[in-house]
């Protein structure tokens, strides 16, 4: 059984890329690293490629065809992650707006205080938001609230992206049912884990945006989000083994 690997997807991240990678592999915990590559016309397969070479068995990358979405490069990487035996997955942003450091504190969650998934939160400390316009910061913040209010949910970073979860958690969701592919699968997800009965803690951090390559936020990935929370509210949530 292998212990942690670190899903990372990519869509043009060359400036980011060898640096996301280097620092992940620089820490005092050994974690791999699977790059999901969504055929970035800027080359950043090629970088990941290279490197391949340097951290033989600890980097690893799935290429796809094309840019599919949030969502379905995460649940590629999930799948993945379970057929190689992993214990400990998480979710990590390429751009360094999630601090690699962190990784550390989400895995003492899981490992050690006994969270099934443990979220890396903006909002469970007051708001941890560094080089956001103010009308992002609190579009965000009450797109939190907005999801507590419709799903009854007592997380206070609902659309966080950084997280760890144990290897029983994503063997018990049906990734089949798993419907949305922006930002609306971060929400799917912590709802999906919370109805079916697993303990969810929130690390507090500090979230800084990008400062190098493009974000992917769209309006049409916020509305997906908007009235994706909604039909979560009607939607039956079942463990794989029983469908």
């Amino acid at each position: 059984m292998k212990d942690s690997l670190v899903i990372i997807p990519t869509y043009n991240e060359k400036e980011n890329a060898e640096k996301i990678i280097r620092k992940v592999f620089s820490l005092p915990k050994e974690f791999d690293v699977l790059i999901v590559e969504d055929n970035s016309p800027d080359g950043t397969a090629s970088i990941v490629r290279k490197l391949m070479e340097e951290f033989p068995g600890r980097l690893f990358m799935e290429e796809r065809k094309g840019k599919l979405g949030l969502g379905t490069a995460y649940i590629h990487g999930f799948k993945w992650a379970l057929n190689r035996g992993y214990s400990y997955v998480f979710e990590m942003d390429a751009d360094f707006s999630h601090n690699p450091d962190d990784l550390l504190r989400l895995y003492d969650a899981c490992a050690v205080q006994g969270a099934d998934v443990a979220i890396g939160s903006r909002y469970i400390k007051g708001v941890n938001v560094v080089n956001w316009p103010m009308g992002r910061v609190l579009m965000s913040y009450f797109a939190s609230y907005y999801v507590r209010l419709i799903t009854g949910m007592h997380i206070m970073d609902t659309t966080a992206g950084f997280k760890c979860y144990k290897r029983k958690l994503l063997e018990t969701i049906d990734f089949n049912r798993i419907k949305f592919t922006g930002y609306a699968f971060q929400i799917e997800m912590k709802y999906t884990a919370w109805k079916l009965g697993f303990r969810i803690i929130e690390v507090p951090i500090i979230f800084t945006d990008r400062t190098e390559g493009q974000s992917k936020m769209s309006r049409g990935i916020f509305k997906e989000a908007i009235i994706g929370v909604i039909q979560l509210r009607f939607k039956r949530i079942r463990p794989v083994a029983s469908v």
